[in-house]
């Protein structure tokens, strides 16, 4: 049963893609079965006729059919559900450190499972190609459905963010990546795992040896230097949220450090991107905000400057240089892949935009023709009320006016003989 249900974002809310669920023993193991509101019957991830509107769903998951309701994914709509299981102490809140780290970069709407021990994030965008699941980390956009607890975790928004560039990030991470597999490998045969894909990047640290203002006035002259100075100056434009527009400064400075953590930690609190939660201890392991930033940073950085090849001009992750100025004709391949590829997402993004703003200039449209209709309601109303208190006004002269003095009269004087 859900509380509290207007806590479920109106993206979610507004479409008839829910359907109810219960728990049925299944090979001995407890599983949640998709039930068709109302009907009571199966219901099926891929048979439209068997989900039904919210309301519905809820309505029917408060009866003893059901144990709760489910949002439906389909290739209809852009929304992609993060599944993080046995990543949560029900008893204590405690979250491990990679569940914690894919939910602060997501930064959209998050809700405790219905077991107390994992999570479930909503978010908009398209689900890279490839696997979609890897360990406790599942990422679901077609024919599955989520069950749907309205435990929202406070700390993350209530709405349904776009986060593409993160959810990029995280399938390759967390899902696509092989060397992740490996090291996990390692750890269960009993190594110890000093070269994790993360300890490598951040041990990279390139001798660059420039001093900060030099290292600024080179960044500033860049070729991506007016991206450089919008997020020196703190202008997070053209980012879903400002963790985004920390990690973009520090692929920057990691680039110019030569991936120095210090040096790079000492230029981000000169930045006017500087905040309190850079120093907030989010994960458990003691790391703040800000150390584990500059280390994802250090990670998916894969170019450095360097001072002899006199190039002040890369971009950490643009187009390797090689590449750009023509190598060998598989470069010049990936080049054009990497272009295409780019340029589709770029596409995407506008047409994004643009039907964004389309619906929000139709949706301007009708609350200034609401807006209209009611100040026209209201003013037709006042002059019905000023009418009636003319004609109250009226009334009160030809009659109470006069009368009430005579009755004063008559009741002081009529006792009283002539």
């Amino acid at each position: 049963m859900i509380d509290s249900p207007e806590v479920i974002p109106e993206t979610l809310r507004d479409r008839d893609q829910w359907v109810c669920w219960r728990e049925e023993k299944r090979d001995g193991k407890p599983t949640k079965i998709p039930v068709t509101p109302g009907a009571g019957g199966f219901a099926s991830a891929t048979a439209s006729e068997t989900w039904a509107s919210f309301e519905a769903a809820l309505d029917y998951s408060e009866t003893e059919h059901a144990d709760g309701i489910g949002f439906v994914f389909t290739d209809d709509d852009p929304i992609v559900g993060v599944d993080l299981d046995d990543c949560r102490d029900p008893e204590t809140g405690d979250v491990d450190d990679a569940a914690l780290d894919i939910i602060e970069r997501l930064d959209s709407y998050t809700e405790v499972s219905p077991s107390g021990t994992g999570y479930h994030v909503l978010i908009t965008g398209a689900l890279p190609e490839g696997r979609n699941r890897r360990g406790s980390v599942e990422l679901y956009d077609t024919a599955r459905f989520f069950t749907v607890t309205g435990d929202h975790v406070e700390w993350t928004p209530t709405r349904v963010a776009r986060r593409q560039d993160a959810l990029t990030a995280i399938h390759r991470e967390y899902v696509q990546d092989t060397e992740r597999d490996t090291a996990s490998e390692f750890e269960q045969r009993g190594g110890v795992d000093d070269e994790s894909p993360t300890t490598d990047a951040v041990d990279v640290n390139v001798d660059v040896d420039l001093e900060d203002e030099d290292l600024l006035e080179k960044a500033r002259n860049a070729s991506n230097g007016e991206k450089f100075e919008r997020l020196w100056n703190g202008n997070t434009v053209g980012y879903d949220s400002q963790s985004e527009a920390d990690m973009a400064l520090c692929c920057l400075l990691a680039f110019w450090t030569g991936g120095d953590r210090t040096q790079m930690e000492q230029l981000f609190r000169q930045s006017g991107l500087m905040r309190e939660k850079w120093d907030e201890v989010h994960y458990a392991d003691g790391s703040t905000y800000g150390e584990k930033t500059i280390e994802r940073a250090i990670a998916t950085t894969s170019e450095f400057y360097d001072p002899d090849a006199g190039d002040d001009a890369a971009d950490p992750h643009g187009v390797p240089d090689g590449v750009a100025t023509g190598g060998t004709p598989g470069d010049a391949d990936r080049s054009r892949a990497y272009l295409a590829e780019k340029n589709r997402l770029l596409s995407e993004r506008v047409d994004e935009l643009e039907a964004t703003l389309e619906q929000k200039t139709e949706r301007i449209e009708t609350l200034e023709a609401e807006i209209e209709r009611l100040t026209d309601e209201l003013t037709a109303r006042d002059g019905e009320t000023v009418q009636s208190h003319k004609e109250d006004s009226g009334t009160a002269g030809e009659t109470g006016d006069d009368s009430e003095p005579a009755s004063l009269l008559h009741r002081f004087f009529g006792g009283q003989s002539e």
